[in-house]
């Protein structure tokens, strides 16, 4: 059987976001960097399976109607009554700038734990994709590394986006080694810039690339925002500048860009030349520049498709 398709494990978010300063009313969005990430790469046109937790309230009948809606395969997801999902507050701040102002997850342990995952979506899949959002619980780490085993027995391509996000985390060098000894599993790693010093423990692009060389990571992404993005492959660096756009809401950029990735992978195949990089490159800036042009992580038009240009 011809393996199809993109698995993206994680947690789903809502993110309730204020519609005015009072702070008081909010746009209910479907959120999550890997939610991000499966969706961007269901609408650029391959498969996608979710895999993560769900419970029965309005909320993750919200979460679910959104998936279907965009075509994203929760068939290998788990649904238990005392589940509730995470919510993300955004608030604008006095001068019109949002912030972020709360995190809240009322069922932290409940999450798709390993004797939940069923094998055979990683035996149809052709991409296993995962976060740091799945590293920092100790239970859904242990579901991260049986997934690691099942793709890899699979012959899954593995794609990580460290995705740092430090308030999760008991501690700086908590996330700082756990993160690191999961970059080895990967064929394809993303960083942005202030991560990969983060991770490197280095104040310059030239230093952290040099750090990271040491873990013969196959193909290295490090994105630097509006500036563009460098891809590092058989130790050659290419660099590929970003499309200007007028950006509205950068959330969930990298994430558009992550979704680029995967489907030039999936539907490319792995790079061999730098001239194969350069164009995955430029695709992944355009779709992530696109995604900065409205409000909220999945709000951007449809351009997202892939005559995107």
């Amino acid at each position: 059987m011809d393996q199809n398709g993109v698995i993206s494990l994680g947690e789903a978010f809502v993110d309730f976001i204020s519609i005015d300063q009072s702070n008081t009313k909010y746009m209910q969005l479907l959120g999550g960097a890997t939610v991000n990430v499966a969706v961007g790469s269901r609408r650029l046109g391959i498969p996608v399976y979710y895999l993560c937790k769900l419970g029965s309230d309005v909320i993750s009948q919200f979460v679910e109607q959104e998936f279907t809606k965009e075509g994203v395969d929760t068939s290998f997801t788990v649904n238990t009554s005392s589940k509730k999902i995470c919510g993300v507050y955004v608030h604008i701040s006095e001068n019109g700038e949002r912030y972020f102002h709360s995190y809240v997850n009322p069922t932290p342990d409940e999450v798709l734990t390993e004797d939940e995952l069923r094998r055979e979506v990683f035996e149809r899949a052709k991409i296993f994709y995962f976060g740091s959002g799945t590293l920092f619980q100790e239970k859904a780490k242990k579901t991260t590394e049986s997934a690691l085993t099942f793709a890899k027995e699979a012959g899954n391509i593995i794609a990580f986006d460290a995705n740092l996000r430090l308030k999760r985390w008991g501690s700086e060098e908590h996330c700082r080694q756990t993160v690191s000894a999961f970059l080895k599993y990967a064929n394809i790693v993303k960083l942005a810039e202030d991560e990969l010093h983060f991770l490197t423990e280095t104040d310059s692009l030239e230093a952290g690339i040099d750090q990271l060389s040491k873990m013969k990571i196959p193909y290295l992404f490090i994105t630097m925002g509006s500036k563009g993005a460098y891809a590092i492959f058989n130790e050659n660096k290419v660099f590929v500048p970003a499309p200007s756009v007028k950006a509205i809401d950068t959330t969930g950029a990298g994430d558009a860009f992550m979704s680029a990735l995967l489907y030039s992978f999936h539907e490319k195949g792995l790079p061999f030349k730098l001239f194969q990089l350069e164009e995955y490159l430029n695709f992944a800036n355009k779709v992530g520049a696109v995604s900065t042009t409205e409000i909220g992580s999945l709000s951007a038009n449809i351009l997202w498709q892939k005559n995107i240009g």
